[in-house]
């Protein structure tokens, strides 16, 4: 069934094309897979059952000897089979040259995969997402200093040099006076 409509506007909408529905809907959609029209309930390729839902979609598949991901997109059955098979007979497949990556931290031994890993901006060290930070994987931009103290060196100073009137606990209890500040903008 292809065109839609009434008889006032025949142009107007068209009919769901799947076998079951044939409902008119004036909003179709028309799936890129198989270039049919569907309604809204109709419209996704589970529903519709597409034979072509996968085409725009990129398939991989795992070798298991080597662990190394190897495009099969458009392939099926005997054809992916075949894909495999020869990458299992090229030089690229070595189950003794594949070792498991590791998380470079002490103590840690997550194993690093596509989507557990991070790479350090400073330092380009892959690490797992548990010690993605600076500090976490002890890198070594968080230790250098550039033009003087670091942040965390100068934090130390800025302590070390208060007198301990503030937070002291022997001075009763009472309140410490407020800090002396200068404006360094006055109102006028």
């Amino acid at each position: 069934m292809g065109g839609g409509g009434t008889e006032e506007f025949p142009d107007l909408g068209r009919h769901c094309e799947h076998p079951d529905c044939h409902q008119l809907d004036f909003l179709p959609f028309t799936c890129n897979g198989c270039q049919q029209v569907f309604c809204l309930e109709h419209r996704t390729y589970k529903s519709h059952q597409c034979p072509k839902s996968d085409h725009g979609s990129r398939k991989v598949s795992l070798c298991e000897r080597c662990s190394l991901a190897i495009e099969t997109t458009g392939k099926y059955g005997e054809d992916e089979k075949k894909i495999m098979r020869e990458h299992e007979k090229s030089k690229d497949c070595d189950p003794a040259k594949y070792k498991k990556q590791r998380c470079p931290v002490r103590r840690c031994k997550e194993i690093l995969t596509f989507s557990n890993s991070a790479t350090c901006k400073s330092c380009q060290i892959k690490v797992c997402l548990n010690h993605r930070f600076l500090a976490d994987h002890a890198c070594e931009r968080l230790n250098m200093r550039p033009n003087g103290p670091s942040v965390k060196c100068k934090l130390v100073d800025a302590l070390s040099q208060r007198n301990g009137t503030d937070c002291s606990k022997d001075n009763g209890g009472k309140r410490s006076p407020p800090p002396k500040t200068l404006r360094s903008v006055e109102a006028f």
